[in-house]
């Protein structure tokens, strides 16, 4: 689930394999052309899938000439970020 708070996105639940699709689109709908800041503390689970949804969301918002920066990444999101060598392009405020 994904709730807007003024410029701020934050995502609740698990983000896995079995719905990034839809979190993925959702949060695709929620961004606007200022950018915003997604926050991710409230994820209680994620797998790899969840690394795809973020860079899918960095990529789409700076096609769209917009920015977004991740808050409060849970520790197992980050450790999976630097596995597959792209914490350097997930923007973290």
């Amino acid at each position: 689930m994904i709730l807007r708070d003024g410029n701020r996105l934050i995502v609740r639940g698990a983000i896995t394999i079995e719905n990034v699709v839809t979190l993925t689109e959702q949060g695709l709908t929620m961004f606007n052309q200022e950018g915003c800041v997604v926050d991710l503390q409230q994820v209680t689970e994620v797998d790899s899938s969840a690394v795809s949804m973020l860079l899918e969301w960095q990529r789409r918002s700076h096609s769209h000439n917009g920015q977004v920066q991740f808050a409060n990444l849970p520790e197992t999101l980050k450790s999976l970020a630097q596995l597959y060598g792209v914490s350097e392009l997930i923007p973290m405020c």
